[in-house]
């Protein structure tokens, strides 16, 4: 009795406590912890809001705008009869089916090697390989225009050759997709580097003591738990193909006769070139459409085991 007698008073003094509290203060508390989140959310919000979702509204609706100021998908119907649109949807799936699987798989040789303890100056090889990701699109593009020169180019003196690596159609995708393969492969490589590190020693010798030997070892333990970051890689490395512009601008402009033209360049001669903004707009839909297809796809059947 006296315990529940004491709990009672504690009750009906902390009700009294409550009740003496001003219903105006308890409004501005509840107000205070709603509206103090947005504040501190509000910049980030009215930045994105005003650099990336308007811009991407407009667009959409810039593309589905006609000349006589009614709304269709005149735009989208006409890609489909535009020959240099469709020559650039050849142009990057050629790129993207040579030079994505070229670039992964030499990654993945470059970050087995990397990760090899017997391997000396590891960190340096390691710096060597990374730095060509950090190198400005424009800057390593010229320099690779420069190398790949008929008269005078260093490639050709090396190889002693006169191969027109800029002005042949088949010698200019060549040059793109060395090019690329020279930027990106090493950045790939020490992200799947990383993801072998993950790889517990344990499970290297214990395929050891199978007697499984190093190839058998890598395809038989290494790359079914490698596989996450293989798929990362590769969507990420079919993004970035699909958004090429630096290197066939500045390497060949596009050319020769449209074999280096990619959707995103003719979207700038498109746009701001023949100012012609509502095409533009199109174009740059196709490819985020074809962006999240692929990536889609790339994560529907590689993305899991099978059975």
């Amino acid at each position: 009795m006296w315990y529940g007698g004491l709990g009672g008073s504690a009750v009906t003094a902390h009700s009294t406590s409550l009740a003496a509290i001003p219903a105006q203060a308890r409004q501005r508390g509840r107000w205070r912890r709603r509206t103090i989140p947005w504040i501190f959310a509000g910049p980030a919000a009215a930045l994105f809001a005003l650099f990336f979702a308007y811009p991407l509204a407009a667009s959409l609706l810039q593309s589905l705008q006609l000349e006589g100021g009614g709304v269709g998908f005149d735009h989208y119907a006409r890609m489909v009869h535009d020959p240099s649109f469709l020559q650039s949807l050849l142009n990057v799936g050629l790129i993207l089916v040579v030079q994505v699987p070229l670039m992964i798989g030499l990654a993945t040789v470059l970050a087995y090697v990397l990760n090899q303890s017997w391997l000396r100056f590891r960190a340096t090889l390691r710096t060597a390989y990374f730095l060509p990701a950090v190198t400005t699109l424009v800057a390593y593009a010229v320099v690779f225009r420069v190398l790949l020169r008929t008269e005078g180019g260093a490639v050709n003196q090396v190889l002693g050759l006169q191969v027109d690596w800029l002005n042949d159609p088949f010698w200019a995708r060549v040059a793109l997709i060395a090019s690329i393969t020279w930027r990106w492969a090493g950045y790939n490589a020490i992200i799947l580097l990383a993801g072998l590190q993950a790889i517990g020693r344990e499970q290297y010798e214990a395929a050891a003591i199978d007697g499984a030997g190093p190839l058998t070892a890598f395809r038989r333990v290494i790359l079914p738990q490698l596989k996450p970051v293989v798929l990362f890689c590769s969507i990420t490395s079919t993004i970035g193909t699909l958004q090429l512009f630096d290197e066939p601008l500045v390497l060949t402009g596009g050319g020769p006769g449209d074999a280096t033209l990619t959707p995103i360049l003719y979207l700038y001669q498109v746009g701001f070139r023949q100012f012609d903004f509502g095409y533009a707009a199109a174009i740059a839909w196709v490819v985020v459409a074809l962006i999240g297809g692929l990536s889609w796809l790339q994560f529907r059947y590689f993305g899991k085991d099978r059975v």
